[in-house]
């Protein structure tokens, strides 16, 4: 290839080859090649001819010699981003290493500490057996002095007073933050490194619940502390954060008071506020520090009466200490640490409040992971989808869940108020008439239809699970609407949202003939889905003007990892038009899992932050599942349901019973779902133990590797594998995704090994529901309908690579694929057998 160089000078003005090795170009040519460069990286001949013609200073250049100096452009801008891309890679380990280093240290100190502690209860052990029994009050007061905190100095509401326990709370918050004031250990499923979140751990053997993390983000310090300060736009499960003061201090700090509410996740359990003083400094090394803590009696400071329907609990000395990394960005450490008094909730939910993985979930690693979202959005500012920049879809986002949880909680002061009940309590329906309520619904759309609706009415359940993973059920009922919900409801719901006057739902309505899912936005680490529903179909009449062809719900998923330890599952959803107009209202509804066996934390006073293993690339992920099951081998959960339904006032009774049965029906069906999803019914595998395990299942295994053999000339296994319960093994285990399809008109799958369930993104129970044509794109079904003949007369065909994608739309690439006719016993055919080689999502 050849090199390129410029001459500036008279002797430049001519182009031409320099002894057959170089292609000298004046400013003037370069920069008519910079601009071609940056409209097409890769012109055709034709269009390199075309410049030639009409740039009379590139006149005299051969069409081979811009061939060649665009190739040699491309080279540089692909070198040029693989340098910045390294650069990025070599900073985050750097600053990656300076905190292992930081932990390292951290660790060891607390490793001292131990070790005198081990060796003060080794001596007053050994002098409490060689000396006589001491029952004075003197020896029992001292002999516990080293446990004992020292008691707060009196303090009042002066500014002198608030800078007093200002300037100790950040002492305690950074004695946690960066000292051994907590033990921390290592948080179940976390893997420190370049790409992950971060450092996370959380408490053991400490008052209430607390999570510590560290990490980087590629914001500036101040623009980290600024987001984290609007606490409601990253914890969903914050209501409201009012500054009800703001003190300067001579520092150059700030002294706040603030009111915190939280909303309740469920409805067996009242919502919590906080009273707290946050204090916001700068360090001498230059880092920014903003520290809480709530103001209680026993500091003599300033305090808040009690709000009726609110548990006041307690924040102990909290916060973030940010510091600024060589070459951009910051280092962030996060603490939180909360006693949520659990005292006042059913036992069986003390769980939710006693659990610090489950605080680290939604506090401690929400508000990293929003940090990096917003970093990410910066750096890609111009990627949307459907016409939204990102910033403007996670505002969507929000809004869906701040609906669904103002619902959830229900409070007075929105203007909700309980409904009288039919007898029964399972089900609680509230009613809100309020004017701030109704007048996102009083819209007018473009059909010409004004929203006439004058109340909101929500009924909400909540019920215990037993032995079925949240992430599991979750994905189910996001997959199968159709068994769950009801036609006429949601068609009711669209109605309601769109057009003005509208009825109960009747017999008339149609049923939707396919839900389509179409995905709309996702955080970096897929752990929150944004998508549009479409359910298609719904009106019989095509001359029915009022009920819409197909309904749109916005549909919000999260929870669906069945590794990430702690993780509530939600799916909320709300209808909206087709227009899709940002000022549109919502209406959320949708179901909250939140799992009880999270607290029973996999920590103990032995285990460490054992960061050099965790730093090993593998799947211990994997295994944290049975870590956190109960003694008898079953998981729990609670499951709180919500619907609501806008409707006009004269019409509430009759909503209200038809919301209450409902929801009603809605439990009804998931109790069917869950004990089918149930690991007691489907083994370890959702499948291996009990549908696997079948003597059905060892047939069919049994005749997929012997029609492979007779049709390939190959064996499928290895060849040491032997008796039927290792043929059914070694298929559930192979490498590549196997799956059957019906011979019926429209094939639908029957059986999937572990790599195939994997690949379709879903489970055994929800496999037989999805048609084979749903995976497949316009080429792969016209190569499968041109070869399926020959699969029934040969035997097999083979497929080259392509893409195809999972029961969640996600686009899923291939390096070949093979298809072969499964015979049973008769010689007949079965099935129809296919095995995806080297498959991965792209």
């Amino acid at each position: 290839m050849m090199a390129m160089s410029y001459k500036e000078g008279k002797g430049a003005a001519a182009a031409g080859l320099d002894n057959g090795k170089y292609v000298r170009y004046t400013p003037e040519q370069v920069e008519a090649l910079e601009r071609l460069y940056h409209e097409c990286p890769k012109p055709s001949s034709l269009r390199r001819q075309q410049l030639i013609r009409e740039c009379p200073i590139l006149s005299n250049i051969e069409p081979k010699q811009i061939k060649v100096w665009f190739q040699n452009r491309r080279c540089r801008e692909k070198q040029r981003k693989e340098s910045s891309r390294l650069q990025a890679v070599n900073r985050k380990l750097t600053a990656m290493n300076k905190l292992l280093m930081e932990e390292n240290d951290r660790l060891q100190k607390q490793v001292s500490q131990l070790v005198y502690e081990n060796g003060y209860y080794r001596q007053h052990t050994q002098n409490k057996g060689l000396s006589s029994k001491d029952t004075s009050c003197e020896s029992v007061v001292t002999s516990g002095q080293h446990q004992l905190a020292p008691l707060h100095p009196p303090r009042d509401a002066s500014p002198a007073g608030l800078l007093s326990i200002a300037e100790e709370t950040l002492t305690e918050f950074l004695s946690k933050a960066t000292g051994t004031a907590v033990e921390w250990v290592q948080m179940p499923g976390m893997k420190p490194g370049p790409d992950s979140i971060g450092i996370v751990a959380i408490s053991h053997g400490c008052t209430g619940v607390a999570a510590r993390a560290c990490g980087l983000v590629g914001l500036e310090p101040t623009r980290v502390a600024e987001i984290l300060k609007d606490r409601p736009s990253w914890f969903r499960e914050c209501r409201a954060v009012d500054v009800l003061n703001v003190l300067p201090t001579a520092n150059g700090g700030t002294i706040e008071l603030l009111y915190m509410q939280l909303y309740a996740p469920t409805t067996l359990a009242p919502a919590r506020d906080f009273w707290l003083l946050r204090y916001t400094s700068v360090m001498e090394d230059g880092s920014l520090v903003v520290c809480e803590r709530s103001l209680n009696n026993t500091q003599n400071g300033p305090s808040v009466a009690h709000v009726p329907n609110f548990v006041r609990a307690e924040l102990l000395p909290s916060g973030y200490l940010i510091r600024p990394c060589e070459g951009g960005g910051s280092i962030i450490h996060i603490v939180d640490h909360m006693d949520l008094e659990p005292w006042n909730v059913p036992e069986v939910l003390r769980p939710l409040y006693e659990s610090s993985i489950m605080l680290a979930q939604k506090t401690t690693m929400a508000a990293l992971r929003h940090l990096r979202q917003i970093a990410q959005e910066v750096v890609q500012p111009n990627v949307s989808n459907w016409g939204r920049r990102p910033a403007a879809l996670r505002a969507l986002g929000q809004k869906l869940s701040r609906g669904f949880n103002e619902a959830l909680s229900g409070f007075t002061d929105e203007g909700w108020s309980p409904i009288g009940n039919d007898g029964m309590d399972d089900v609680t329906v509230l009613v809100n008439s309020s004017p701030g309520k109704l007048m996102a619904l009083n819209l007018s759309y473009a059909n010409g239809f004004p929203a006439v609706s004058n109340a909101v009415l929500c009924a909400k359940a909540s019920m215990l699970l037993q032995n079925v993973p949240p992430a599991v059920l979750l994905r189910f009922l996001r997959e199968h609407r159709s068994e769950w919900a009801d036609n006429n409801i949601d068609a009711y719901s669209a109605m309601a949202a769109k057009v003005g006057p509208c009825s109960l739902p009747v017999t008339r309505i149609g049923s939707f003939t396919n839900q389509v899912i179409l995905p709309l936005a996702h955080t970096i680490e897929n752990e929150e889905l944004l998508e549009v529903i479409k359910l298609e179909g719904f009106a019989q009449c095509p001359d029915d003007t009022i009920m819409p062809r197909d309904i749109f719900l916005l549909q919000l998923c999260s929870g669906m990892d069945e590794n990430a330890v702690g993780t509530s599952a939600e799916l909320i959803f709300a209808p909206i038009d087709a227009s899709f107009a940002d000022e549109a209202p919502v209406l959320p509804s949708g179901f909250r899992i939140i799992p009880l066996d999270s607290a029973k934390e996999a920590s103990s006073p032995n285990r460490t932050l054992d960061l050099a293993s965790a730093l090993d690339v593998g799947r211990a992920g994997k295994k944290l599942s049975s870590d956190h099951l109960t003694g008898d081998g079953s998981t729990r959960s609670v499951m709180t349901i919500a619907f609501q339904f806008a409707l006009e006032s004269h019409l509430q009774e009759n909503v209200a019973a038809m919301a209450r049965q409902y929801v009603r029906s809605i439990i009804a069906s998931v109790q069917r779902v869950a004990l089918a999803l149930s690991p007691s019914n489907l083994g370890p595998h959702f499948g291996l133990r009990s549908q696997l395990g079948s003597p059905e299942a060892h047939t069919l295994a049994r005749w997929i590797c012997n029609s492979y053999r007779c049709f390939m000339g190959l064996e499928l296994l290895k060849s040491n594998v032997e008796g039927t319960d290792d043929v059914l093994k070694s298929l559930w285990h192979h490498s590549d995704a196997i799956m059957c399809c019906s011979l019926k008109s429209v094939p639908v799958f029957t059986f999937a090994n572990q790599a195939g369930l994997d690949m379709l993104e879903t489970t055994l129970v929800a496999l037989q529901d999805i048609p084979l044509e749903k995976i497949l794109d316009d080429h792969g079904r016209k190569a499968l309908c041109s070869e399926f003949p020959q699969i029934m007369r040969q035997g097999f065909a083979c497929f080259e690579g392509g893409i195809c994608s999972s029961s969640m739309g996600r686009p899923v690439s291939y390096e070949r694929a093979v298809a072969w006719k499964v015979l049973n016993e008769e010689e007949n055919a079965h099935c129809i057998c296919f095995m995806f080689v080297n498959w991965s999502f792209i």
